[in-house]
């Protein structure tokens, strides 16, 4: 009978302490998670608060325009200047005998 109590005490104190701090502990590790994957959002967040800010500027929109897509104002002209072409020489050979 005492044996009996005891052992229930035991898994009293098992389910009391031992579940729950098992439970705390991948809680803890899972915070731990969640709190690196929120750094890393918040700056991916002001990355694109400062490229939202940045296309609010007629300069930078304009900047755009010029660069990536090729357009003037009115009254512009666009040049585009094209690589130099790379010289190709040419060889030929005779047949033995023909030359």
């Amino acid at each position: 009978m005492r044996t009996l109590v005891v052992l229930v005490a035991l898994g009293g104190l098992l389910f009391l302490f031992v579940l729950p701090g098992r439970t705390w502990l991948q809680q803890r590790g899972a915070m731990s998670g969640a709190e690196h994957r929120l750094q890393i959002l918040n700056a991916e967040n002001a990355v694109l608060d400062k490229k939202a800010k940045q296309l609010q500027t007629p300069a930078y929109v304009e900047q755009i325009a010029r660069n990536q897509y090729g357009l003037v104002r009115p009254g512009e002209h666009a040049y585009n200047l094209l690589p130099p072409t790379a010289a190709t020489s040419t060889t030929t050979t005779l047949p033995p005998g023909a030359g």
